[in-house]
C-alpha cells in the first residue's frame, strides 16, 4: 500500500510555504510486539523442531481412536511381553498382552491433560495473586507472600505427594495437588515483575492523572506482565508432565485399567529383565514430550527478548 507525501517549502524571500507533492512511498505496517515474537520464534530451528514433536504427539492422541490399530483396553496373555517389531504388535505388548502402540496413542491424552491443566489454572490463579500482591503492595502483599512462602518451604515433589496422599488417588485429585505446587511458583514470578512495573513512568503518569487502579493494572500492568510469566509458565509444562507421572507411577494418580505413561511404567517395572525395550516405551514418550516443552519455552525466552 502506498500514500503520496507532502513536503513543505518555504520561499527564500519570506514568503508562504508551498506543498509540494513528492512521489508515492510505501507505507510500511506495523509488524506489532507479538507479530516480532513469532517472526524470531520462527527463526528458531530447534524450538520449531520441538513445537512439531509437541503438534505430532498431540494430534496422535486426540485421534487416537483412528491410529490405535488394537483396543487399548483388550489384551490376550498367551501374547504378553511381545517384542518392539513383531508382526502384529509394531512396539511390542505389555503384562496383560495388550498392544504397546495403542495403549501409548491413548496414553498421551491423559498424560497432556494431567501435565498441561494444573498448569493453566495455576497461571490464572498465580498471576492474579502476583499482580495484585505486587501492585497493591504494604500488608496486602505481605499477607499473600508470606503465605505463598510458606509453600516454598517444602519441595515440590514431596509437596505433590503429600497432597495426593492427603486427598486420595485420582485424576481430580491430582490436577488439584499440582495446581497447588505451580500456584506459589506463578505467583512470585508475576509479582517480582509486578513490582518491577509498577514504579516505571507510564504507570505512574497513568496514576497521577485520575485513572482508576483497576484501569491501570488492565491497560498498563497487565499486558506487561503476562509475557514473562507465560514464558515461564510454559517452562513448568514439563515439570508437571514429570509429576503427574511419578504420582500414577506410585498408585497415588490414574488408576488402572486407564492407560498413562507414569502408570504403565509402574505396571511394566518388573519386566524390565525380560523385555527392556517395551518396559522403557512410556519412559521414551514423557522424556520426548518434557524435553520438547523445555525447548518452546527457550526459545519463546528467547524471541521475547527485545534487545535481540
Amino acid at each position: 500500500m502506498t500514500a503520496p507525501t507532502t513536503l513543505a517549502s518555504v520561499d527564500p524571500a519570506g514568503g508562504a510555504a508551498t506543498a509540494i507533492e513528492t512521489a508515492e512511498l510505501p507505507i510500511q505496517g506495523s509488524r506489532g510486539y507479538w507479530g516480532s515474537v513469532l517472526r524470531r520464534l520462527s527463526r528458531d530451528p530447534v524450538a520449531m523442531a520441538a513445537a512439531l514433536v509437541i503438534l505430532c504427539i498431540v494430534l496422535a492422541a486426540i485421534f487416537a481412536p483412528l491410529i490405535a490399530p488394537m483396543d487399548p483396553f483388550k489384551g490376550a496373555m498367551a501374547r504378553r511381553l511381545r517384542h518392539v517389531g513383531d508382526a502384529t504388535y509394531w512396539l511390542g505388548s505389555d503384562e496383560l498382552g495388550r498392544d504397546m502402540l495403542s495403549r501409548l496413542l491413548y496414553a498421551g491424552r491423559l498424560s497432556l491433560f494431567m501435565g498441561v491443566l494444573p498448569v493453566v489454572i495455576a497461571f490464572f490463579i498465580g498471576s492474579g495473586l502476583g499482580i495484585v500482591a505486587g501492585y497493591a503492595g504494604g500488608w496486602v502483599n505481605t499477607l499473600i507472600m508470606r503465605i505463598i512462602d510458606v509453600f516454598f518451604a517444602f519441595p515440590s515433589v514431596l509437596l505433590a505427594i503429600a497432597l495426593s496422599g492427603a486427598l486420595g488417588a485420582g485424576i481430580l485429585n491430582s490436577i488439584v495437588s499440582l495446581t497447588v505446587v505451580f500456584v506459589p511458583q506463578i505467583t512470585r514470578v508475576a509479582e517480582s515483575v509486578t513490582v518491577q512495573i509498577r514504579n516505571r513512568d507510564y504507570v505512574e503518569a497513568a496514576r497521577v492523572s485520575g485513572a482508576h487502579p483497576f484501569a491501570v493494572v488492565r491497560v498498563q500492568v497487565l499486558g506487561n506482565v503476562l509475557g514473562p510469566v507465560f514464558v515461564y509458565a510454559t517452562s513448568l509444562i514439563s515439570v508437571s508432565m514429570i509429576l503427574a507421572s511419578g504420582l500414577s507411577f506410585l498408585g497415588l494418580g490414574v488408576k488402572p485399567p486407564e492407560p498413562e505413561w507414569g502408570l504403565m511404567l509402574n505396571t511394566l517395572r518388573t519386566a524390565i529383565y525380560v523385555n527392556p525395550w517395551v518396559a522403557a516405551l512410556p519412559g521414551v514418550m514423557i522424556f520426548m514430550t518434557s524435553i520438547s516443552f523445555n525447548l518452546v519455552s527457550d526459545g519463546l525466552r528467547s524471541a521475547m527478548e527485545v534487545r535481540q
